[in-house]
């Protein structure tokens, strides 16, 4: 029986920005779901600033609010909501003001002015810009990627490669899931995946 990852080992390094490559079916999406703490490992172990990460969902759910954000490539926003209640989605589950902090992401991240408007009123840009936003809002140490850049031109990619870029130089790890090759550019490091394995 094939497994989707196979005997993978690999430690994500603080203040890098991670590319992890290969075609469709190589275990791309299931390692950033494990690396993520979305899903649990049928056999080895995840360990997340150091220690093993539980099989308890409930407790999983409190690690990923704490150290981890995530970004996709559909943006994942809510419709009816504003940028700016998009933004602020992930700290309803930890009960924190995070007016200032998110004034000051969307300050860095040049949306602003945009803050409330819908999703319907962005840009292809402006959405991923706040889907970073939101990943952003609970200053997590760990941000996952996955293909950031698949629904943007290329020049839109570029910038928000280079914002990816900018967030790893400022103490950030982040990892990238990405077809495109002309990101490598952006890495620290490049890691392939083929048939579940790490070449």
């Amino acid at each position: 029986m094939a497994r989707a990852l196979d005997g993978v080992s690999l430690k994500i390094r603080s203040k890098e920005l991670l590319l992890v490559m290969g075609p469709s079916g190589s275990g791309k999406s299931t390692l950033l779901h494990i690396a993520g703490v979305l899903d649990v490992p049928s056999s080895g172990k995840v360990l997340l600033m150091g220690k093993r990460v539980p099989h308890d969902e409930r407790k999983r759910a409190k690690l990923r609010s704490e150290f981890i954000g995530f970004v996709f490539q559909d943006f994942g926003l809510i419709s009816s909501l504003s940028a700016r209640d998009n933004i602020l989605l992930p700290t309803l589950f930890n009960g924190q003001d995070a007016g200032e902090r998110l004034d000051e992401i969307a300050e860095q991240l040049g949306i602003s002015r945009r803050l409330h408007h819908y999703p319907k009123q962005l840009s292809g840009g402006e959405k991923q810009r706040v889907a970073i936003a939101r990943a952003l809002i609970n200053d997590p140490r760990l941000i996952f990627a996955d293909e950031p850049t698949g629904n943007l031109d290329s020049k839109t990619g570029d910038k928000v490669m280079q914002l990816l870029r900018e967030l790893a130089d400022s103490g950030k790890s982040i990892v990238v899931v990405t077809h495109n090759q002309e990101h490598e550019r952006f890495a620290d490091r490049v890691v392939r995946l083929r048939d579940g394995r790490i070449l």
